[in-house]
This record gives C-alpha cells, structure tokens and sequence, in this order.
C-alpha cells in the first residue's frame, strides 16, 4: 500500500543507497512482530473497536497531512548530496518504525486482515504463526528491496529537480491518503454518534 514507508523508501534509497529498503522493513518487522505478540496476549479486541478505528483514521490523517506539510516545505532545499545532511536524519530502522505508526492503514490493516491470518495462523500452533509471520515479512522485504534497488540505481540518473519531482508526488500521495482516511474516520464517528 502507497503511504508513508514506501515514501521513505523512496527518499532514503536515493540518499542512502539500496541498504535502506532491508533496514527500514527491519524496523517495520520489529513493530509488526510486537503487534503479533499483543495479538496473542488479548489486545486483538482492543484493536477492533470502533473507536479505534476512529481514532487511528483521524489522528493518522493529520500525521500524514504534516508529513506532506514538511515535504513540500522542504521541496525548494532537497538535493542527492547527503553528505552534510545525514547527521540530522534518523536511522532507517527507527524510520521503519515510525512510517509504518504513521500510516493509519497498517493500524487497520491489521485490526481486520492481519488479525484474520493470525486467527488462522494459530489453528497451526506456533509455527503457524511463525510461518505467517516470516512469510509477511519477507514478502515486505523483497518488495521495498526491489524499491530501493531501482531507486538506488537510478540515482545517478536523478537530477534535483527530478529528485523534487519524486518527493512532490510522494507528498501528494500523502494528502490523498490523509483525506481518504479522515473521510472514512468522520463516517464512521457519524455512525457511532447515530
């Protein structure tokens, strides 16, 4: 799904170099695999309430409206040269985490699909999970890995203004998303309210 961990992918690898695709799905693993083990401890109900749901569309849509905020904003200085900027970048395995928090659709993703795979999963005991889980992840793996390799190898190619271009889109990706969240998050406040 297009959101935020594919535009840090994106953004990284062209910084970074293809090693950022593995080590940012490194820190979306570690965040998946603690959400899959508070499955298993009983906060699956939690995670299924329609509040929220309401509460992650809506908080997840203003995460995402500032994350496009900064992009644009930051539109006019981005260059490929990384040098000097790295100090001030977090490490692509705290990105992992924190991108894929800020997408409201990993939240729900995992309320309703994800749970559903683990609930089967179970059936087989723990290796089930287990062969769920490393299945899902190395899945992730092998997609932002391609990612990052095309946008990694085609670096060379990317001038600035090229490289500007890639991050507007990526930013407005994020703006639709953020309003496509925060519409279905007021329906279904709407509804509870009913």
């Amino acid at each position: 799904m297009p959101g935020p961990l594919l535009t840090a992918t994106i953004s990284e690898s062209s910084q970074r170099g293809f090693i950022a695709g593995p080590l940012l799905i490194a820190g979306h693993a570690i965040l998946e695999l603690a959400l899959v083990i508070a499955f298993l401890l009983g906060l699956a109900p939690f995670f299924q309430q329609p509040v929220v749901f309401v509460a992650t569309a809506l908080v997840g849509a203003v995460i995402l409206f500032w994350m496009a905020f900064g992009m644009f904003r930051s539109l006019p200085s981005l260059s490929l040269s990384w040098e000097a900027d790295q100090q001030r970048r977090s490490h692509p395995i705290i990105s992992g985490i924190l991108m894929s928090v800020a997408n409201p659709y990993w939240i729900i993703w995992w309320a309703t699909i994800g749970l559903g795979y683990i609930l089967y999963s179970w059936r087989f005991g723990f290796w089930g999970i287990a062969f769920f889980f490393v299945g899902h992840i190395l899945a992730d793996l092998v997609w932002y890995s391609l990612i990052a390799a095309a946008v990694a190898g085609g670096r060379h190619f990317l001038t600035n203004r090229l490289y500007r271009g890639l991050i507007a889109v990526c930013a407005v990706f994020l703006i639709v998303f953020a309003g496509y969240f925060a519409y279905a998050g007021f329906e279904k406040l709407n509804a509870i309210i009913s």
